[in-house]
């Protein structure tokens, strides 16, 4: 297949990149390599890709978008380009407009006037905000968001069934929980505690280490996108993707800690704007439809993320 993927250059477009180069689909990455973090990072991953046709352009460019599936007549299209991070949100709103909002109109858009046998787009865990309900189900209501980013994913869903039933886009979305491993974007927990462990300071620690997240290792995320992107079908669906195992933040510092071989100094701070207590997927959907079991353990996942972030592959090893 000829298959778009946006976001190339971030953590999880770039592995699903590697991943369907390797079965031989021809892929074209799209990303605007915008320097919300590392632009060396970023330019790390796509040299992970170099059989990879990549393009820097923006998804929310309403001339050059609409040219390139014009040219490219792509078989489907994998979206994971957005403005990420629930915290960034409260201080620079209008980038999240701009990329999830614009951009993933100009999507739909191009996939309805050139169209593609499957539009697969990364919705949020945020979604679900302050539901205190657990594990969190597709069928529960997500119209409580705590975040502007969380609203603008829960605005992507509606914005896609809207686009299904109009216009007969067979459209999937799914809602990613907090996704780990090597190449890991340097704003998220693992890497932050590991870079601060690795210079001696001390890591932030917020809510008291009151939180619970379920982690899911890239690998796990890389299979269960595949699975769905290769999936005959119709209209518009959501889907958890997680670990569907939840674990206890001072848990997780403790295997980062045992992986590094030195304990952290920690500063406990409160929960922060934006932030939720716990994230817990139920993905008994996913798994009947499509199969999908996470294999990967924590302890398998931070060992090789820590393996990562030692070596010479890391370009802002320490």
């Amino acid at each position: 297949m000829k298959i778009l993927v946006t976001g190339a250059a971030g953590f999880i477009g770039s592995a699903l990149a590697t991943r369907l180069l390797a079965r031989g689909d021809e892929v074209i990455g799209l990303d605007n390599l915008n320097d919300y973090y590392s632009v060396a990072l970023k330019k790390a991953r796509l040299a992970l890709n170099p059989s990879m046709r990549f393009i820097e352009g923006d998804i929310a460019d309403r001339e050059t978008l609409p040219k390139l599936f014009e040219k490219e007549r792509f078989d489907a299209v994998v979206n994971l380009a957005a403005q990420a991070g629930v915290r960034y949100s409260i201080e620079n709103p209008w980038a999240y407009i701009e990329s999830n909002i614009v951009g993933f109109e100009n999507i739909l858009e191009c996939c309805r006037h050139y169209p593609v046998s499957h539009l697969v787009y990364a919705s949020s865990s945020s979604v679900y905000g302050g539901n205190e309900k657990v594990p969190f189900s597709e069928d529960d209501k997500v119209d409580n968001p705590v975040s502007l980013y969380a609203a603008t994913k829960k605005s992507n869903e509606l914005m896609a069934s809207c686009y299904s039933k109009l216009y007969g886009i067979y459209a999937t979305g799914l809602r990613f929980f907090t996704v780990y491993g090597p190449w890991g974007r340097p704003d998220m927990s693992p890497m932050l505690f590991a870079t601060a462990i690795s210079r001696g300071e001390a890591i932030k620690v917020f809510n008291g280490g009151d939180m619970m997240r379920d982690f899911t290792y890239i690998d796990d995320i890389v299979e269960g996108i595949v699975r769905v992107l290769d999936a005959p079908g119709s209209g518009h669906s959501v889907y958890n993707i997680g670990c569907s195992n939840p674990v206890k933040l001072m848990d997780f510092i403790s295997e980062i800690e045992g992986a590094m071989g030195c304990e952290a100094r920690k500063i406990m701070l409160p929960m922060q704007p934006g932030d939720v207590y716990q994230t817990y997927a139920d993905t008994t959907r996913l798994e009947k439809d499509f199969g999908y079991k996470p294999r990967v353990t924590l302890h398998e996942g931070i060992g090789e993320f820590i393996k990562w972030f030692k070596s010479d592959k890391n370009p802002l090893k320490i």
